[in-house]
């Protein structure tokens, strides 16, 4: 529940960020000398038109449309790589060259085996990073997207009511 909190609040600021670039709410001003009790009636049945012409509603609070990247299956980490590779170590140094060989063989294999489970933890993160990144940029378009149509849809609507739309 804490990671959509965090998703729909990266989600809002990014869309934040995003939206004044391509969504601006265009400015109306009328040619006719419309009373602005008749400017409020227009903007309003301008609103229902184009939520109904595009399917989006600026009211509603944004939501996505697709999940967000699922979580991969962990991978071994540094403690995990670090016994077995200092077991394995253990082991060969062991047969190779006796007790000694048991201990060094289990220092080296232990190190080697930290190294490699911190590093594949470490790209696993940045890998589930990027997906992450890039679900949320999609996501932000396709909102960015769908405000901009519903805008042009207004923004058609009031033309037609002969108000200048900026």
């Amino acid at each position: 529940m804490k990671q959509i909190n965090i998703t729909a609040v990266l989600l809002l600021f990014s869309v934040w960020l995003i939206g004044p670039v391509w969504a601006q709410d265009p400015i109306f001003y009328p040619k006719e000398e419309q009373s602005k009790d008749q400017f409020e009636k227009d903007k309003y049945e301008c609103y229902a038109w184009a939520k109904d012409q595009t399917g989006f509603d600026p009211m509603k609070t944004p939501t996505t449309k697709s999940a967000p990247p699922a979580k991969e299956e962990k991978v071994m980490g540094t403690g995990g790589s670090a016994l077995i590779g200092g077991w394995a170590g253990a082991i060969i140094g062991g047969i190779a060259g006796g007790g000694k060989g048991a201990l060094a063989g289990g220092l080296i294999g232990g190190t080697g085996g930290a190294l490699v489970g911190s590093a594949r933890s470490s790209d696993q993160r940045e890998q589930e990073k990027r997906k992450r990144q890039e679900w949320e940029r999609n996501e932000a378009n396709n909102y960015a997207g769908d405000r901009n149509q519903y805008n042009r849809a207004l923004g058609a609507c009031m033309e037609g009511r002969e108000y200048s739309v900026k």
